[in-house]
């Protein structure tokens, strides 16, 4: 595959706050590591600040390892199975109610406990790794202390009080409230949430936004005339902002990975990751043998006429296709895929995935 991304640039990349989604961006900086992307700089918030500070080190290993085994007690004071549970839609009647009824008395009592997230940052954050990192941590907050925004470089920070900027920046409204560094602090996406102007400000030209749709305030940006922006999102729902369980996380990293393949290798496709060999000719000649093997198999012949004026015009308004031949045909090879519950998660051309039908029919 030849990347449409101009590997001979350096990025800045932001990174959205969204609590346990951020797993989707750990997949894409894989996707980025292994491309060969160039980065020289990130900004983030909340949970885009401590995946931020991951990259900084330059730990992918390190990220992977702790996504792919996280737990809700990690980040808050709660039982895991009982978080898991209601996750799943396995807590019922009495069960549910009882487990409401302790959710609002924890908040009516404060908030949860900062105590496991403080623990879970200390235990994967190497400041000193960070301050000698080739790549700049930018990380935004917001001081209730001050009723202002932070948007902090990790120079500006004092020693020893990074992973105290972490938590605040990352300090979801649920969270009891406690000082940090002699001032309160709120999640900072509560007014950007995602960091982009934090590298315009700073002159980076060539950025890459790392989307996950969190909950905050997204500040409109007007970009200027000579920086390009890409953006990488998924196309799928993620996991929820709280649902820090491995088995969803794991399932939005590898959704990232193969996103940031796409947006790297300019891959077609909705749903499955195409890596595009047909001609729109092509695609029309097996579009053309799809329609006539379904009328065959009803007992109609059809004419190339009512194929074309008719079948083909129908079909693509049935399933919302405006494109050309070869967009209607990516579009029916990935509807039949999905129904025969071919994994998505594979870099295919048409014809892989053409084959990959066929035999499933066969099967």
């Amino acid at each position: 595959m030849e990347p449409k991304l101009d590997l001979t640039k350096e990025y800045a990349v932001a990174l959205e706050g969204g609590g346990a989604k951020g797993a989707y961006q750990i997949g894409v900086w894989r996707a980025l590591r292994e491309a060969g992307v160039k980065i020289c700089a990130v900004s983030g918030v909340s949970v885009g600040a401590l995946n931020g500070a991951l990259m900084a080190m330059r730990d992918l290993e390190r990220a992977e390892e702790l996504w792919s085994n996280i737990r809700f007690s990690q980040v808050m004071d709660v039982d895991d199975q009982q978080m898991s549970a209601y996750y799943k839609k396995e807590l019922r009647g009495g069960e549910l109610r009882s487990f409401l009824r302790d959710m609002a008395e924890v908040l009516r009592e404060g908030g949860f406990c900062t105590d496991p997230l403080r623990r879970l940052l200390e235990e994967n954050i190497d400041e000193e790794k960070i301050r000698r990192s080739p790549m700049s941590l930018y990380l935004v907050t917001y001081s209730l202390s001050d009723m202002e925004e932070l948007d902090l470089s990790v120079e500006e920070i004092q020693e020893g009080c990074l992973v105290d900027m972490l938590l605040a920046s990352a300090y979801f409204p649920m969270f009891r409230m406690e000082r940090l560094e002699g001032k309160y602090y709120t999640d900072g996406g509560i007014q950007n949430l995602v960091p982009v102007d934090s590298l315009l400000r700073r002159g980076y030209e060539n950025i890459l936004v790392i989307r996950i749709f969190g909950l905050g305030f997204e500040k409109k940006v007007e970009i200027p005339e000579e920086v390009s922006v890409t953006e990488i999102a998924p196309r799928e729902k993620l996991g929820g902002v709280l649902q820090f369980d491995s088995a969803q996380t794991k399932r939005d990293m590898t959704l990232g990975y193969f996103d940031g393949l796409r947006t790297i290798y300019g891959l077609r496709g909705e749903k499955y990751y195409i890596d595009r060999r047909w001609s729109e000719e092509q695609a029309y000649e097996v579009l053309k043998h799809l329609l006539r093997n379904e009328a065959e198999k009803n007992g109609e012949e059809i004419t190339l006429r009512e194929l074309n004026e008719e079948r083909i015009p129908r079909l693509a308004k049935k399933i919302k296709s405006k494109g050309d031949y070869y967009a209607l045909t990516l579009r029916v090879l990935e509807r039949r895929a999905e129904e025969m519950e071919i994994s998505p998660f594979q870099v295919l051309t048409e014809e892989e995935l053409y084959a990959q039908i066929i035999q499933k029919q066969k099967s």
